[in-house]
């Protein structure tokens, strides 16, 4: 594992949160800016993907004694940690959006639910952050599917906004088929090609009906 000093500035977390937000930093990168520093024996690197494994099973919320039991956390550290969490639960709102975690196609269904049996075909960026938990979802349009309704200036500008590491778009078909058109495909590669230029990945193309869903990823065409 590289250790933080040599990882060059414009990579270390302060200074990737200081130029981007502290979306487009991953989980491991967040713990390290927060622990700050490392031990003489363990490089901040170290602890930070120890804490991060902790945390990802502690299931309600990390325990001052577990923290602590994390060769490099101190009291000092796993007090801070808490209290980022405790202060999280207290001021952020959950809208069933924000901070949902996306790992396979199917956790996108539960953001369009209600619009997989509409009669026009509504097209979707949902944004997330370096973890690859949501920022937003929004629609992009509202009609029928073309190149010219859907733009990358159209798709990436709120991206942009919120300083998302990667986006997955997601649009319905009212003809309730879930095979992509040529169209489809035409225009997920040319938005793929634009959030290659802004830096801003586009993970997948999901398109959904009523009784379904289909992963342009999965279908090689990404």
């Amino acid at each position: 594992m590289k250790r933080m000093r040599d990882t060059p500035d414009r990579d270390r977390p302060r200074e990737k949160l200081a130029a981007r937000g502290p979306q487009a930093l991953t989980d491991a990168e967040l713990i390290a800016l927060l622990l700050g520093r490392g031990t003489k024996r363990r490089d901040v690197w170290q602890v930070a993907s120890d804490v991060e494994r902790y945390l990802g099973s502690a299931g309600a919320g990390p325990s001052y004694d577990a923290l602590l039991a994390i060769d490099g956390v101190g009291s000092a550290k796993a007090c801070e940690i808490m209290a980022c969490f405790e202060l999280g639960r207290r001021y952020l709102g959950d809208d069933g959006v924000s901070g949902h975690r996306i790992t396979c196609p199917a956790d996108v269904l539960p953001l369009v639910a209600e619009w997989r049996d509409k009669k026009q075909e509504y097209f979707f960026c949902i944004t997330l952050n370096g973890a690859g938990e949501v920022i937003e979802r929004r629609t992009v349009t509202v009609g029928i599917l073309n190149q010219s309704l859907v733009h990358p200036r159209e798709v990436f500008a709120e991206a942009i906004t919120d300083r998302a590491a990667s986006v997955i778009l997601v649009h319905n078909h009212p003809s309730g088929t879930l095979e992509p058109s040529t169209q489809d495909i035409s225009i997920t590669r040319q938005l793929v090609e634009a959030g290659s230029i802004l830096g801003i990945r586009v993970l997948d193309h999901v398109i959904v009906t009523k009784k379904g869903y289909v992963s342009l990823k999965e279908l090689g065409h990404l």
